[in-house]
């Protein structure tokens, strides 16, 4: 960012000579709508794959548990109430995305129907929240990877593996784009043949064992043996491992056709989440109680082990190596786009412009793998001090997120319909928008009532609010200029 001050808005292309470009409504604010210069090599299955391996990862696989210890059963009723409001969020996305295709998605949006700071804020936070996950992805498959491969430092399994990935996001969008497809396609086959082994299970198809029905389900103090509060906090929980399915949103740019690939790939992404994650879900409160220590140690090892299969614990932590890896790798992704985005709109280093034969934004990449291998240290080095404070300010920064998508999609529609541009319409609009707008800052305020969600909100807040003086801090060095 600090490079792009020095140069003013010298990057920001002129709207006069650009079509693409159109007049922000709260003032002289024009991003560039569409990034020409990087690939196009995506197509929809592409998108649908991307957009699903990085909602289902480690939070699916690992921390299913956690949820449902506080809730019991109707930890159900918790997903479906994220489920509903990541879905609709969605579906504003995909509005938006195939009206203004563009690798800045969010923030490009939130710059054209808020304004230019809030594109700034959206594109920035989104941008350091990821790094941050970057160093947590790559450290959690390094510490497994290091369990089986003990003369091999963690560290250098660390380096090795986000090279590996640099090359990968290197080698062009369609490279990039089959590769993660058959990384996530692994992932959506380990959930589809554990939804088959627990319907097998459940319904006494398995040798040596009944039908279960519903009494383990029932049996230990009712569907919602802890209330409406444990409800609520699972909620918490929960509503967090559906983060990453907005990065189909921002590949729309590099996509054939993007107008239609992202509707495609919103519709198949929508029954599929839940599907995956509600039947996931489902199928462990079904065959196990609520309040098992198994579930919470590893709720999918637990179901696998009680359908008599061997080596269930070992099939899991290599689909969990494959989960964290998949979603470091669409992160990097995710990372740079935006970064070429912000700075192609004036708001980061023209440097992050330079892009390669193959389209790819190569300093923007670098940049991520760089800032990647810094938290993958603090990570080893200050695992509890300033890594944790600084994993705790970006643990809510989904929710301010989320927040500001739904107010660019109740500033922006009327304007794309007005001047005929969308290909998606959803339904119910404005008051479907408004009500997950107050579903979203109702959870804000349930976040307020706990003592670590509160932590955590508050930390979100301060990081916001810094982006938000530090864009006060660019502004004025450019106008000096």
């Amino acid at each position: 960012m600090s490079d792009h001050a020095s140069r003013g808005d010298a990057a920001r292309p002129d709207p006069a000579s650009s079509p693409s470009s159109r007049q922000s409504p709260t003032g002289p604010a024009q991003p560039e709508l569409r990034t020409a210069s990087l690939g196009t090599g995506l197509k929809a299955r592409h998108l649908t794959m991307m957009g699903l391996g990085s909602a289902i990862g480690a939070g699916l696989f690992l921390g299913t548990g956690q949820g449902i210890a506080l809730a019991g059963p109707a930890v159900i009723v918790s997903y479906l109430v994220a489920g509903v409001i990541v879905i609709l969020l969605m579906w504003m996305l995909a509005e938006m995305a195939s009206a203004i295709p563009s690798s800045g998605s969010f923030s490009t949006y939130a710059e054209l129907g808020i304004g230019r700071w809030a594109g700034f804020t959206v594109g920035w936070l989104y941008w350091f929240t990821l790094i941050m996950v970057l160093g947590v992805e790559i450290t959690g498959a390094s510490q497994i990877l290091h369990g089986w491969l003990t003369a091999v430092p963690q560290w250098v399994i660390a380096l090795v593996l986000v090279t590996f990935f640099a090359v990968v996001n290197l080698i062009g969008v369609r490279n990039f784009g089959e590769f993660e497809f058959w990384f996530a396609a692994i992932k959506i086959t380990a959930i589809i043949g554990f939804l088959a082994v627990g319907v097998a299970l459940a319904c006494g198809w398995l040798p040596g064992r009944p039908a279960l029905g519903l009494d383990v389900m029932l049996g230990h103090g009712g569907f919602a043996p802890t209330g409406i509060a444990g409800i609520t906090s699972a909620l918490l929980v929960v509503i967090f491992a559906f983060g990453g399915i907005e990065i189909i949103t921002i590949a729309a740019a590099e996509a054939h056709d993007p107008h239609r690939s992202i509707v495609r790939a919103a519709r198949n992404i929508v029954w599929r989440i839940l599907l995956f994650y509600i039947g996931s879900v489902f199928i462990m409160v079904l065959v196990l109680p609520w309040n098992s220590p198994q579930l919470l140690d590893g709720p999918f090892v637990a179901v696998l082990t009680a359908a008599g299969l061997r080596g269930a614990a070992a099939v899991m932590a290599a689909v969990v190596v494959i989960a964290l890896l998949s979603a470091f790798n669409a992160n990097v992704y995710g990372t740079s786009r935006m970064a070429y985005s912000l700075s192609q709109r004036g708001d980061g280093s023209r440097r992050l412009l330079a892009v390669s034969s193959r389209g790819v934004p190569v300093n923007a990449v670098w940049t991520s793998v760089f800032f990647a291998l810094i938290s993958v240290f603090l990570n080893w080095w200050l695992p509890e001090k300033i890594l944790g404070v600084l994993l705790n300010a970006v643990g809510s920064s989904l929710l301010v997120l989320w927040i500001f998508i739904a107010v660019s999609h109740l500033r922006l529609r009327p304007r794309l319909e007005r001047e005929g541009k969308l290909h998606l319409r959803t339904r119910g609009f404005p008051y479907v928008t408004y009500a997950t707008l107050a579903l979203l800052i109702g959870v804000a305020l349930l976040m307020m009532t706990a003592a670590s969600t509160r932590s955590q909100l508050l930390s979100t807040v301060v990081l916001t609010a810094a982006i938000v003086a530090a864009y006060g801090l660019h502004r004025r060095v450019v106008a000096r200029r």
